[in-house]
């Protein structure tokens, strides 16, 4: 989407700006190694990583088909505005406008796919590409994956087109010298340098996400989102996707999405035109100094498994609700996101060997990794559960009908009269638009928002009623 969000109060900004200005490859992963380290000359590095990469870095121009609200529906019935503006026979409830936008991308393998923001090109209607050659190409979007924020487009050439060199972005420290190259406010090769200032920022533009930022203070504007971060190798080691910011321009707060996850995710795009997730089936928090003293443990580390959905890979694999995971596939597991970005990269139907602490001992488990389709399958068995209702995605008609968002609610087909949901009145027909202020964009997030809900906890759903028509809250209590 183009329109500008705020995801941290007052704070964070994803890179764009509408008309507004919008904020198997040939991959070669290049780890650093002590003599290319030593041979790097700190006088000559950034010119030269500018020389070697500008002409693998493209400008790219996106247009995007919006639905806005009519702002004169609210007086449809008014007989003040009927006198002064007539009586339509039926108003509509929304505009359909054209927006257009800015961003960067980068080039990934001589075939003309080039790695940017899913936020820059995932809902364009029209890509344009410009090289630093001055050509312009059509692109088309091959795959999109909104959870880490990562998208692949594809220009249509013969040429044998220059491509950045992906760096192992596991081995970055803090305190590393940076380079960022862009298109900031529509200014081209743009070139900032700065240093990386913190590792494994998550929860900056979305909670639920996949995503662990690298953070820098290289100055970033709207319109270097998808451009590159590098190393002083030249190697890149990130993709420009946010900034804090309370006036909207770089304050130094910068981040980046890890080179080794675009480049999975990148390679599953060309490949699949999707991504899918590995799933074991468990709800992870963080282990605070209460769930280690009721795990008897000491450390803090590591992801407390605080429930374990029946059926699914964990509950088969021997996981229970209590664990402490502290390795996974043999890599040390510092938090609940750190489990939940390591699964999720899993390849389906692998085996995953996890370490566990179990009553203060560690333990060995091997996990059979599930998709994404089997989530939702045992899944929506645990909403009947819950909710005492079966639901369904929303169809293009009752988009139509309640002027929604494409995919947005879920709408019941089955309701238990005892259950939670009947309780308080829901009928088949009715729709689901919001949990606790989040809105649900289909059946799988819905599965996702109300499986993490604690059991007897009162949520407020924002509602619409299928005989009238009228949205509204109402507040259920969780089984």
């Amino acid at each position: 989407m183009l329109t500008s969000r705020l995801f941290i109060p007052r704070v964070v900004l994803l890179l764009m700006v509408g008309v507004f200005l919008l904020g198997g490859p040939a991959f070669i992963v290049a780890p650093p190694s002590a003599q290319a380290a030593a041979s790097v000359d700190l006088s000559t590095a950034i010119i030269e990583i500018a020389k070697k990469t500008i002409p693998a870095v493209a400008h790219i121009e996106v247009t995007e088909r919006q639905e806005v609200a009519n702002p004169f529906l609210p007086f449809e019935g008014d007989p003040f505005f009927r006198y002064f503006f007539g009586n339509p026979n039926k108003m509509p409830k929304k505009f359909k406008r054209e927006v257009k936008g800015l961003g960067t991308g980068m080039i990934i393998d001589a075939r003309g796919h080039i790695l940017t923001n899913y936020h820059v090109a995932g809902g364009a209607t029209k890509i344009e590409v410009v090289l630093a050659n001055g050509k312009h190409y059509q692109a088309k979007l091959v795959g999109g994956d909104p959870k880490t924020d990562l998208a692949v487009i594809e220009i249509p050439t013969k040429e044998q087109l220059p491509y950045v060199t992906l760096g192992d972005s596991d081995k970055v420290e803090v305190g590393e010298w940076v380079v960022a190259i862009g298109h900031p406010r529509g200014l081209d090769q743009t070139v900032t340098q700065g240093i990386i200032s913190a590792k494994h920022r998550r929860g900056i533009t979305d909670p639920t996400s996949y995503q662990d930022f690298l953070q820098t203070d290289a100055p970033i504007n709207p319109g270097n989102s998808g451009g590159p971060l590098l190393n002083l190798r030249g190697e890149v080691i990130g993709v420009n996707a946010a900034i804090a910011s309370e006036s909207g321009g770089s304050e130094g707060i910068g981040f980046a999405i890890p080179s080794n996850i675009a480049q999975h995710i990148s390679k599953l795009l060309i490949a699949y035109g999707k991504v899918e997730r590995g799933w074991l089936g468990v709800g992870v928090q963080d282990v605070t100094q209460e769930l280690a003293k009721s795990a008897g443990v000491e450390t803090l580390k590591g992801a407390y498994i605080g429930e374990v959905v029946k059926g699914g890979p964990a509950e088969k694999g021997g996981l229970r609700k209590g664990d402490i995971v502290i390795a996974y596939q043999g890599k040390e597991i510092a938090d609940a996101s750190s489990l939940r970005n390591e699964a999720a990269n899993t390849p389906i139907g692998s085996d995953a060997h996890i370490t566990i602490l179990r009553g203060g001992k560690k333990q060995e488990l091997v996990i059979h990794v599930g998709s994404q389709q089997e989530a939702t399958r045992v899944l929506a068995a645990t909403l009947k559960e819950r909710l005492g209702a079966e639901f369904r995605a929303v169809t293009p008609q009752e988009v139509s009908k309640y002027g929604l968002d494409s995919n947005q609610g879920v709408a019941i087909t089955r309701v238990d009269a005892k259950g939670p949901l009947g309780e308080v009145g829901f009928e088949p027909g009715d729709l689901i638009l919001q949990i606790e202020g989040e809105t649900i964009t289909g059946l799988e997030n819905f599965i996702e928002l109300v499986s993490s809900l604690k059991p007897g906890v009162r949520v407020t759903l924002v509602a619409v009623d299928h005989r009238s028509g009228n949205a509204g809250q109402v507040q259920v209590t969780v089984h």
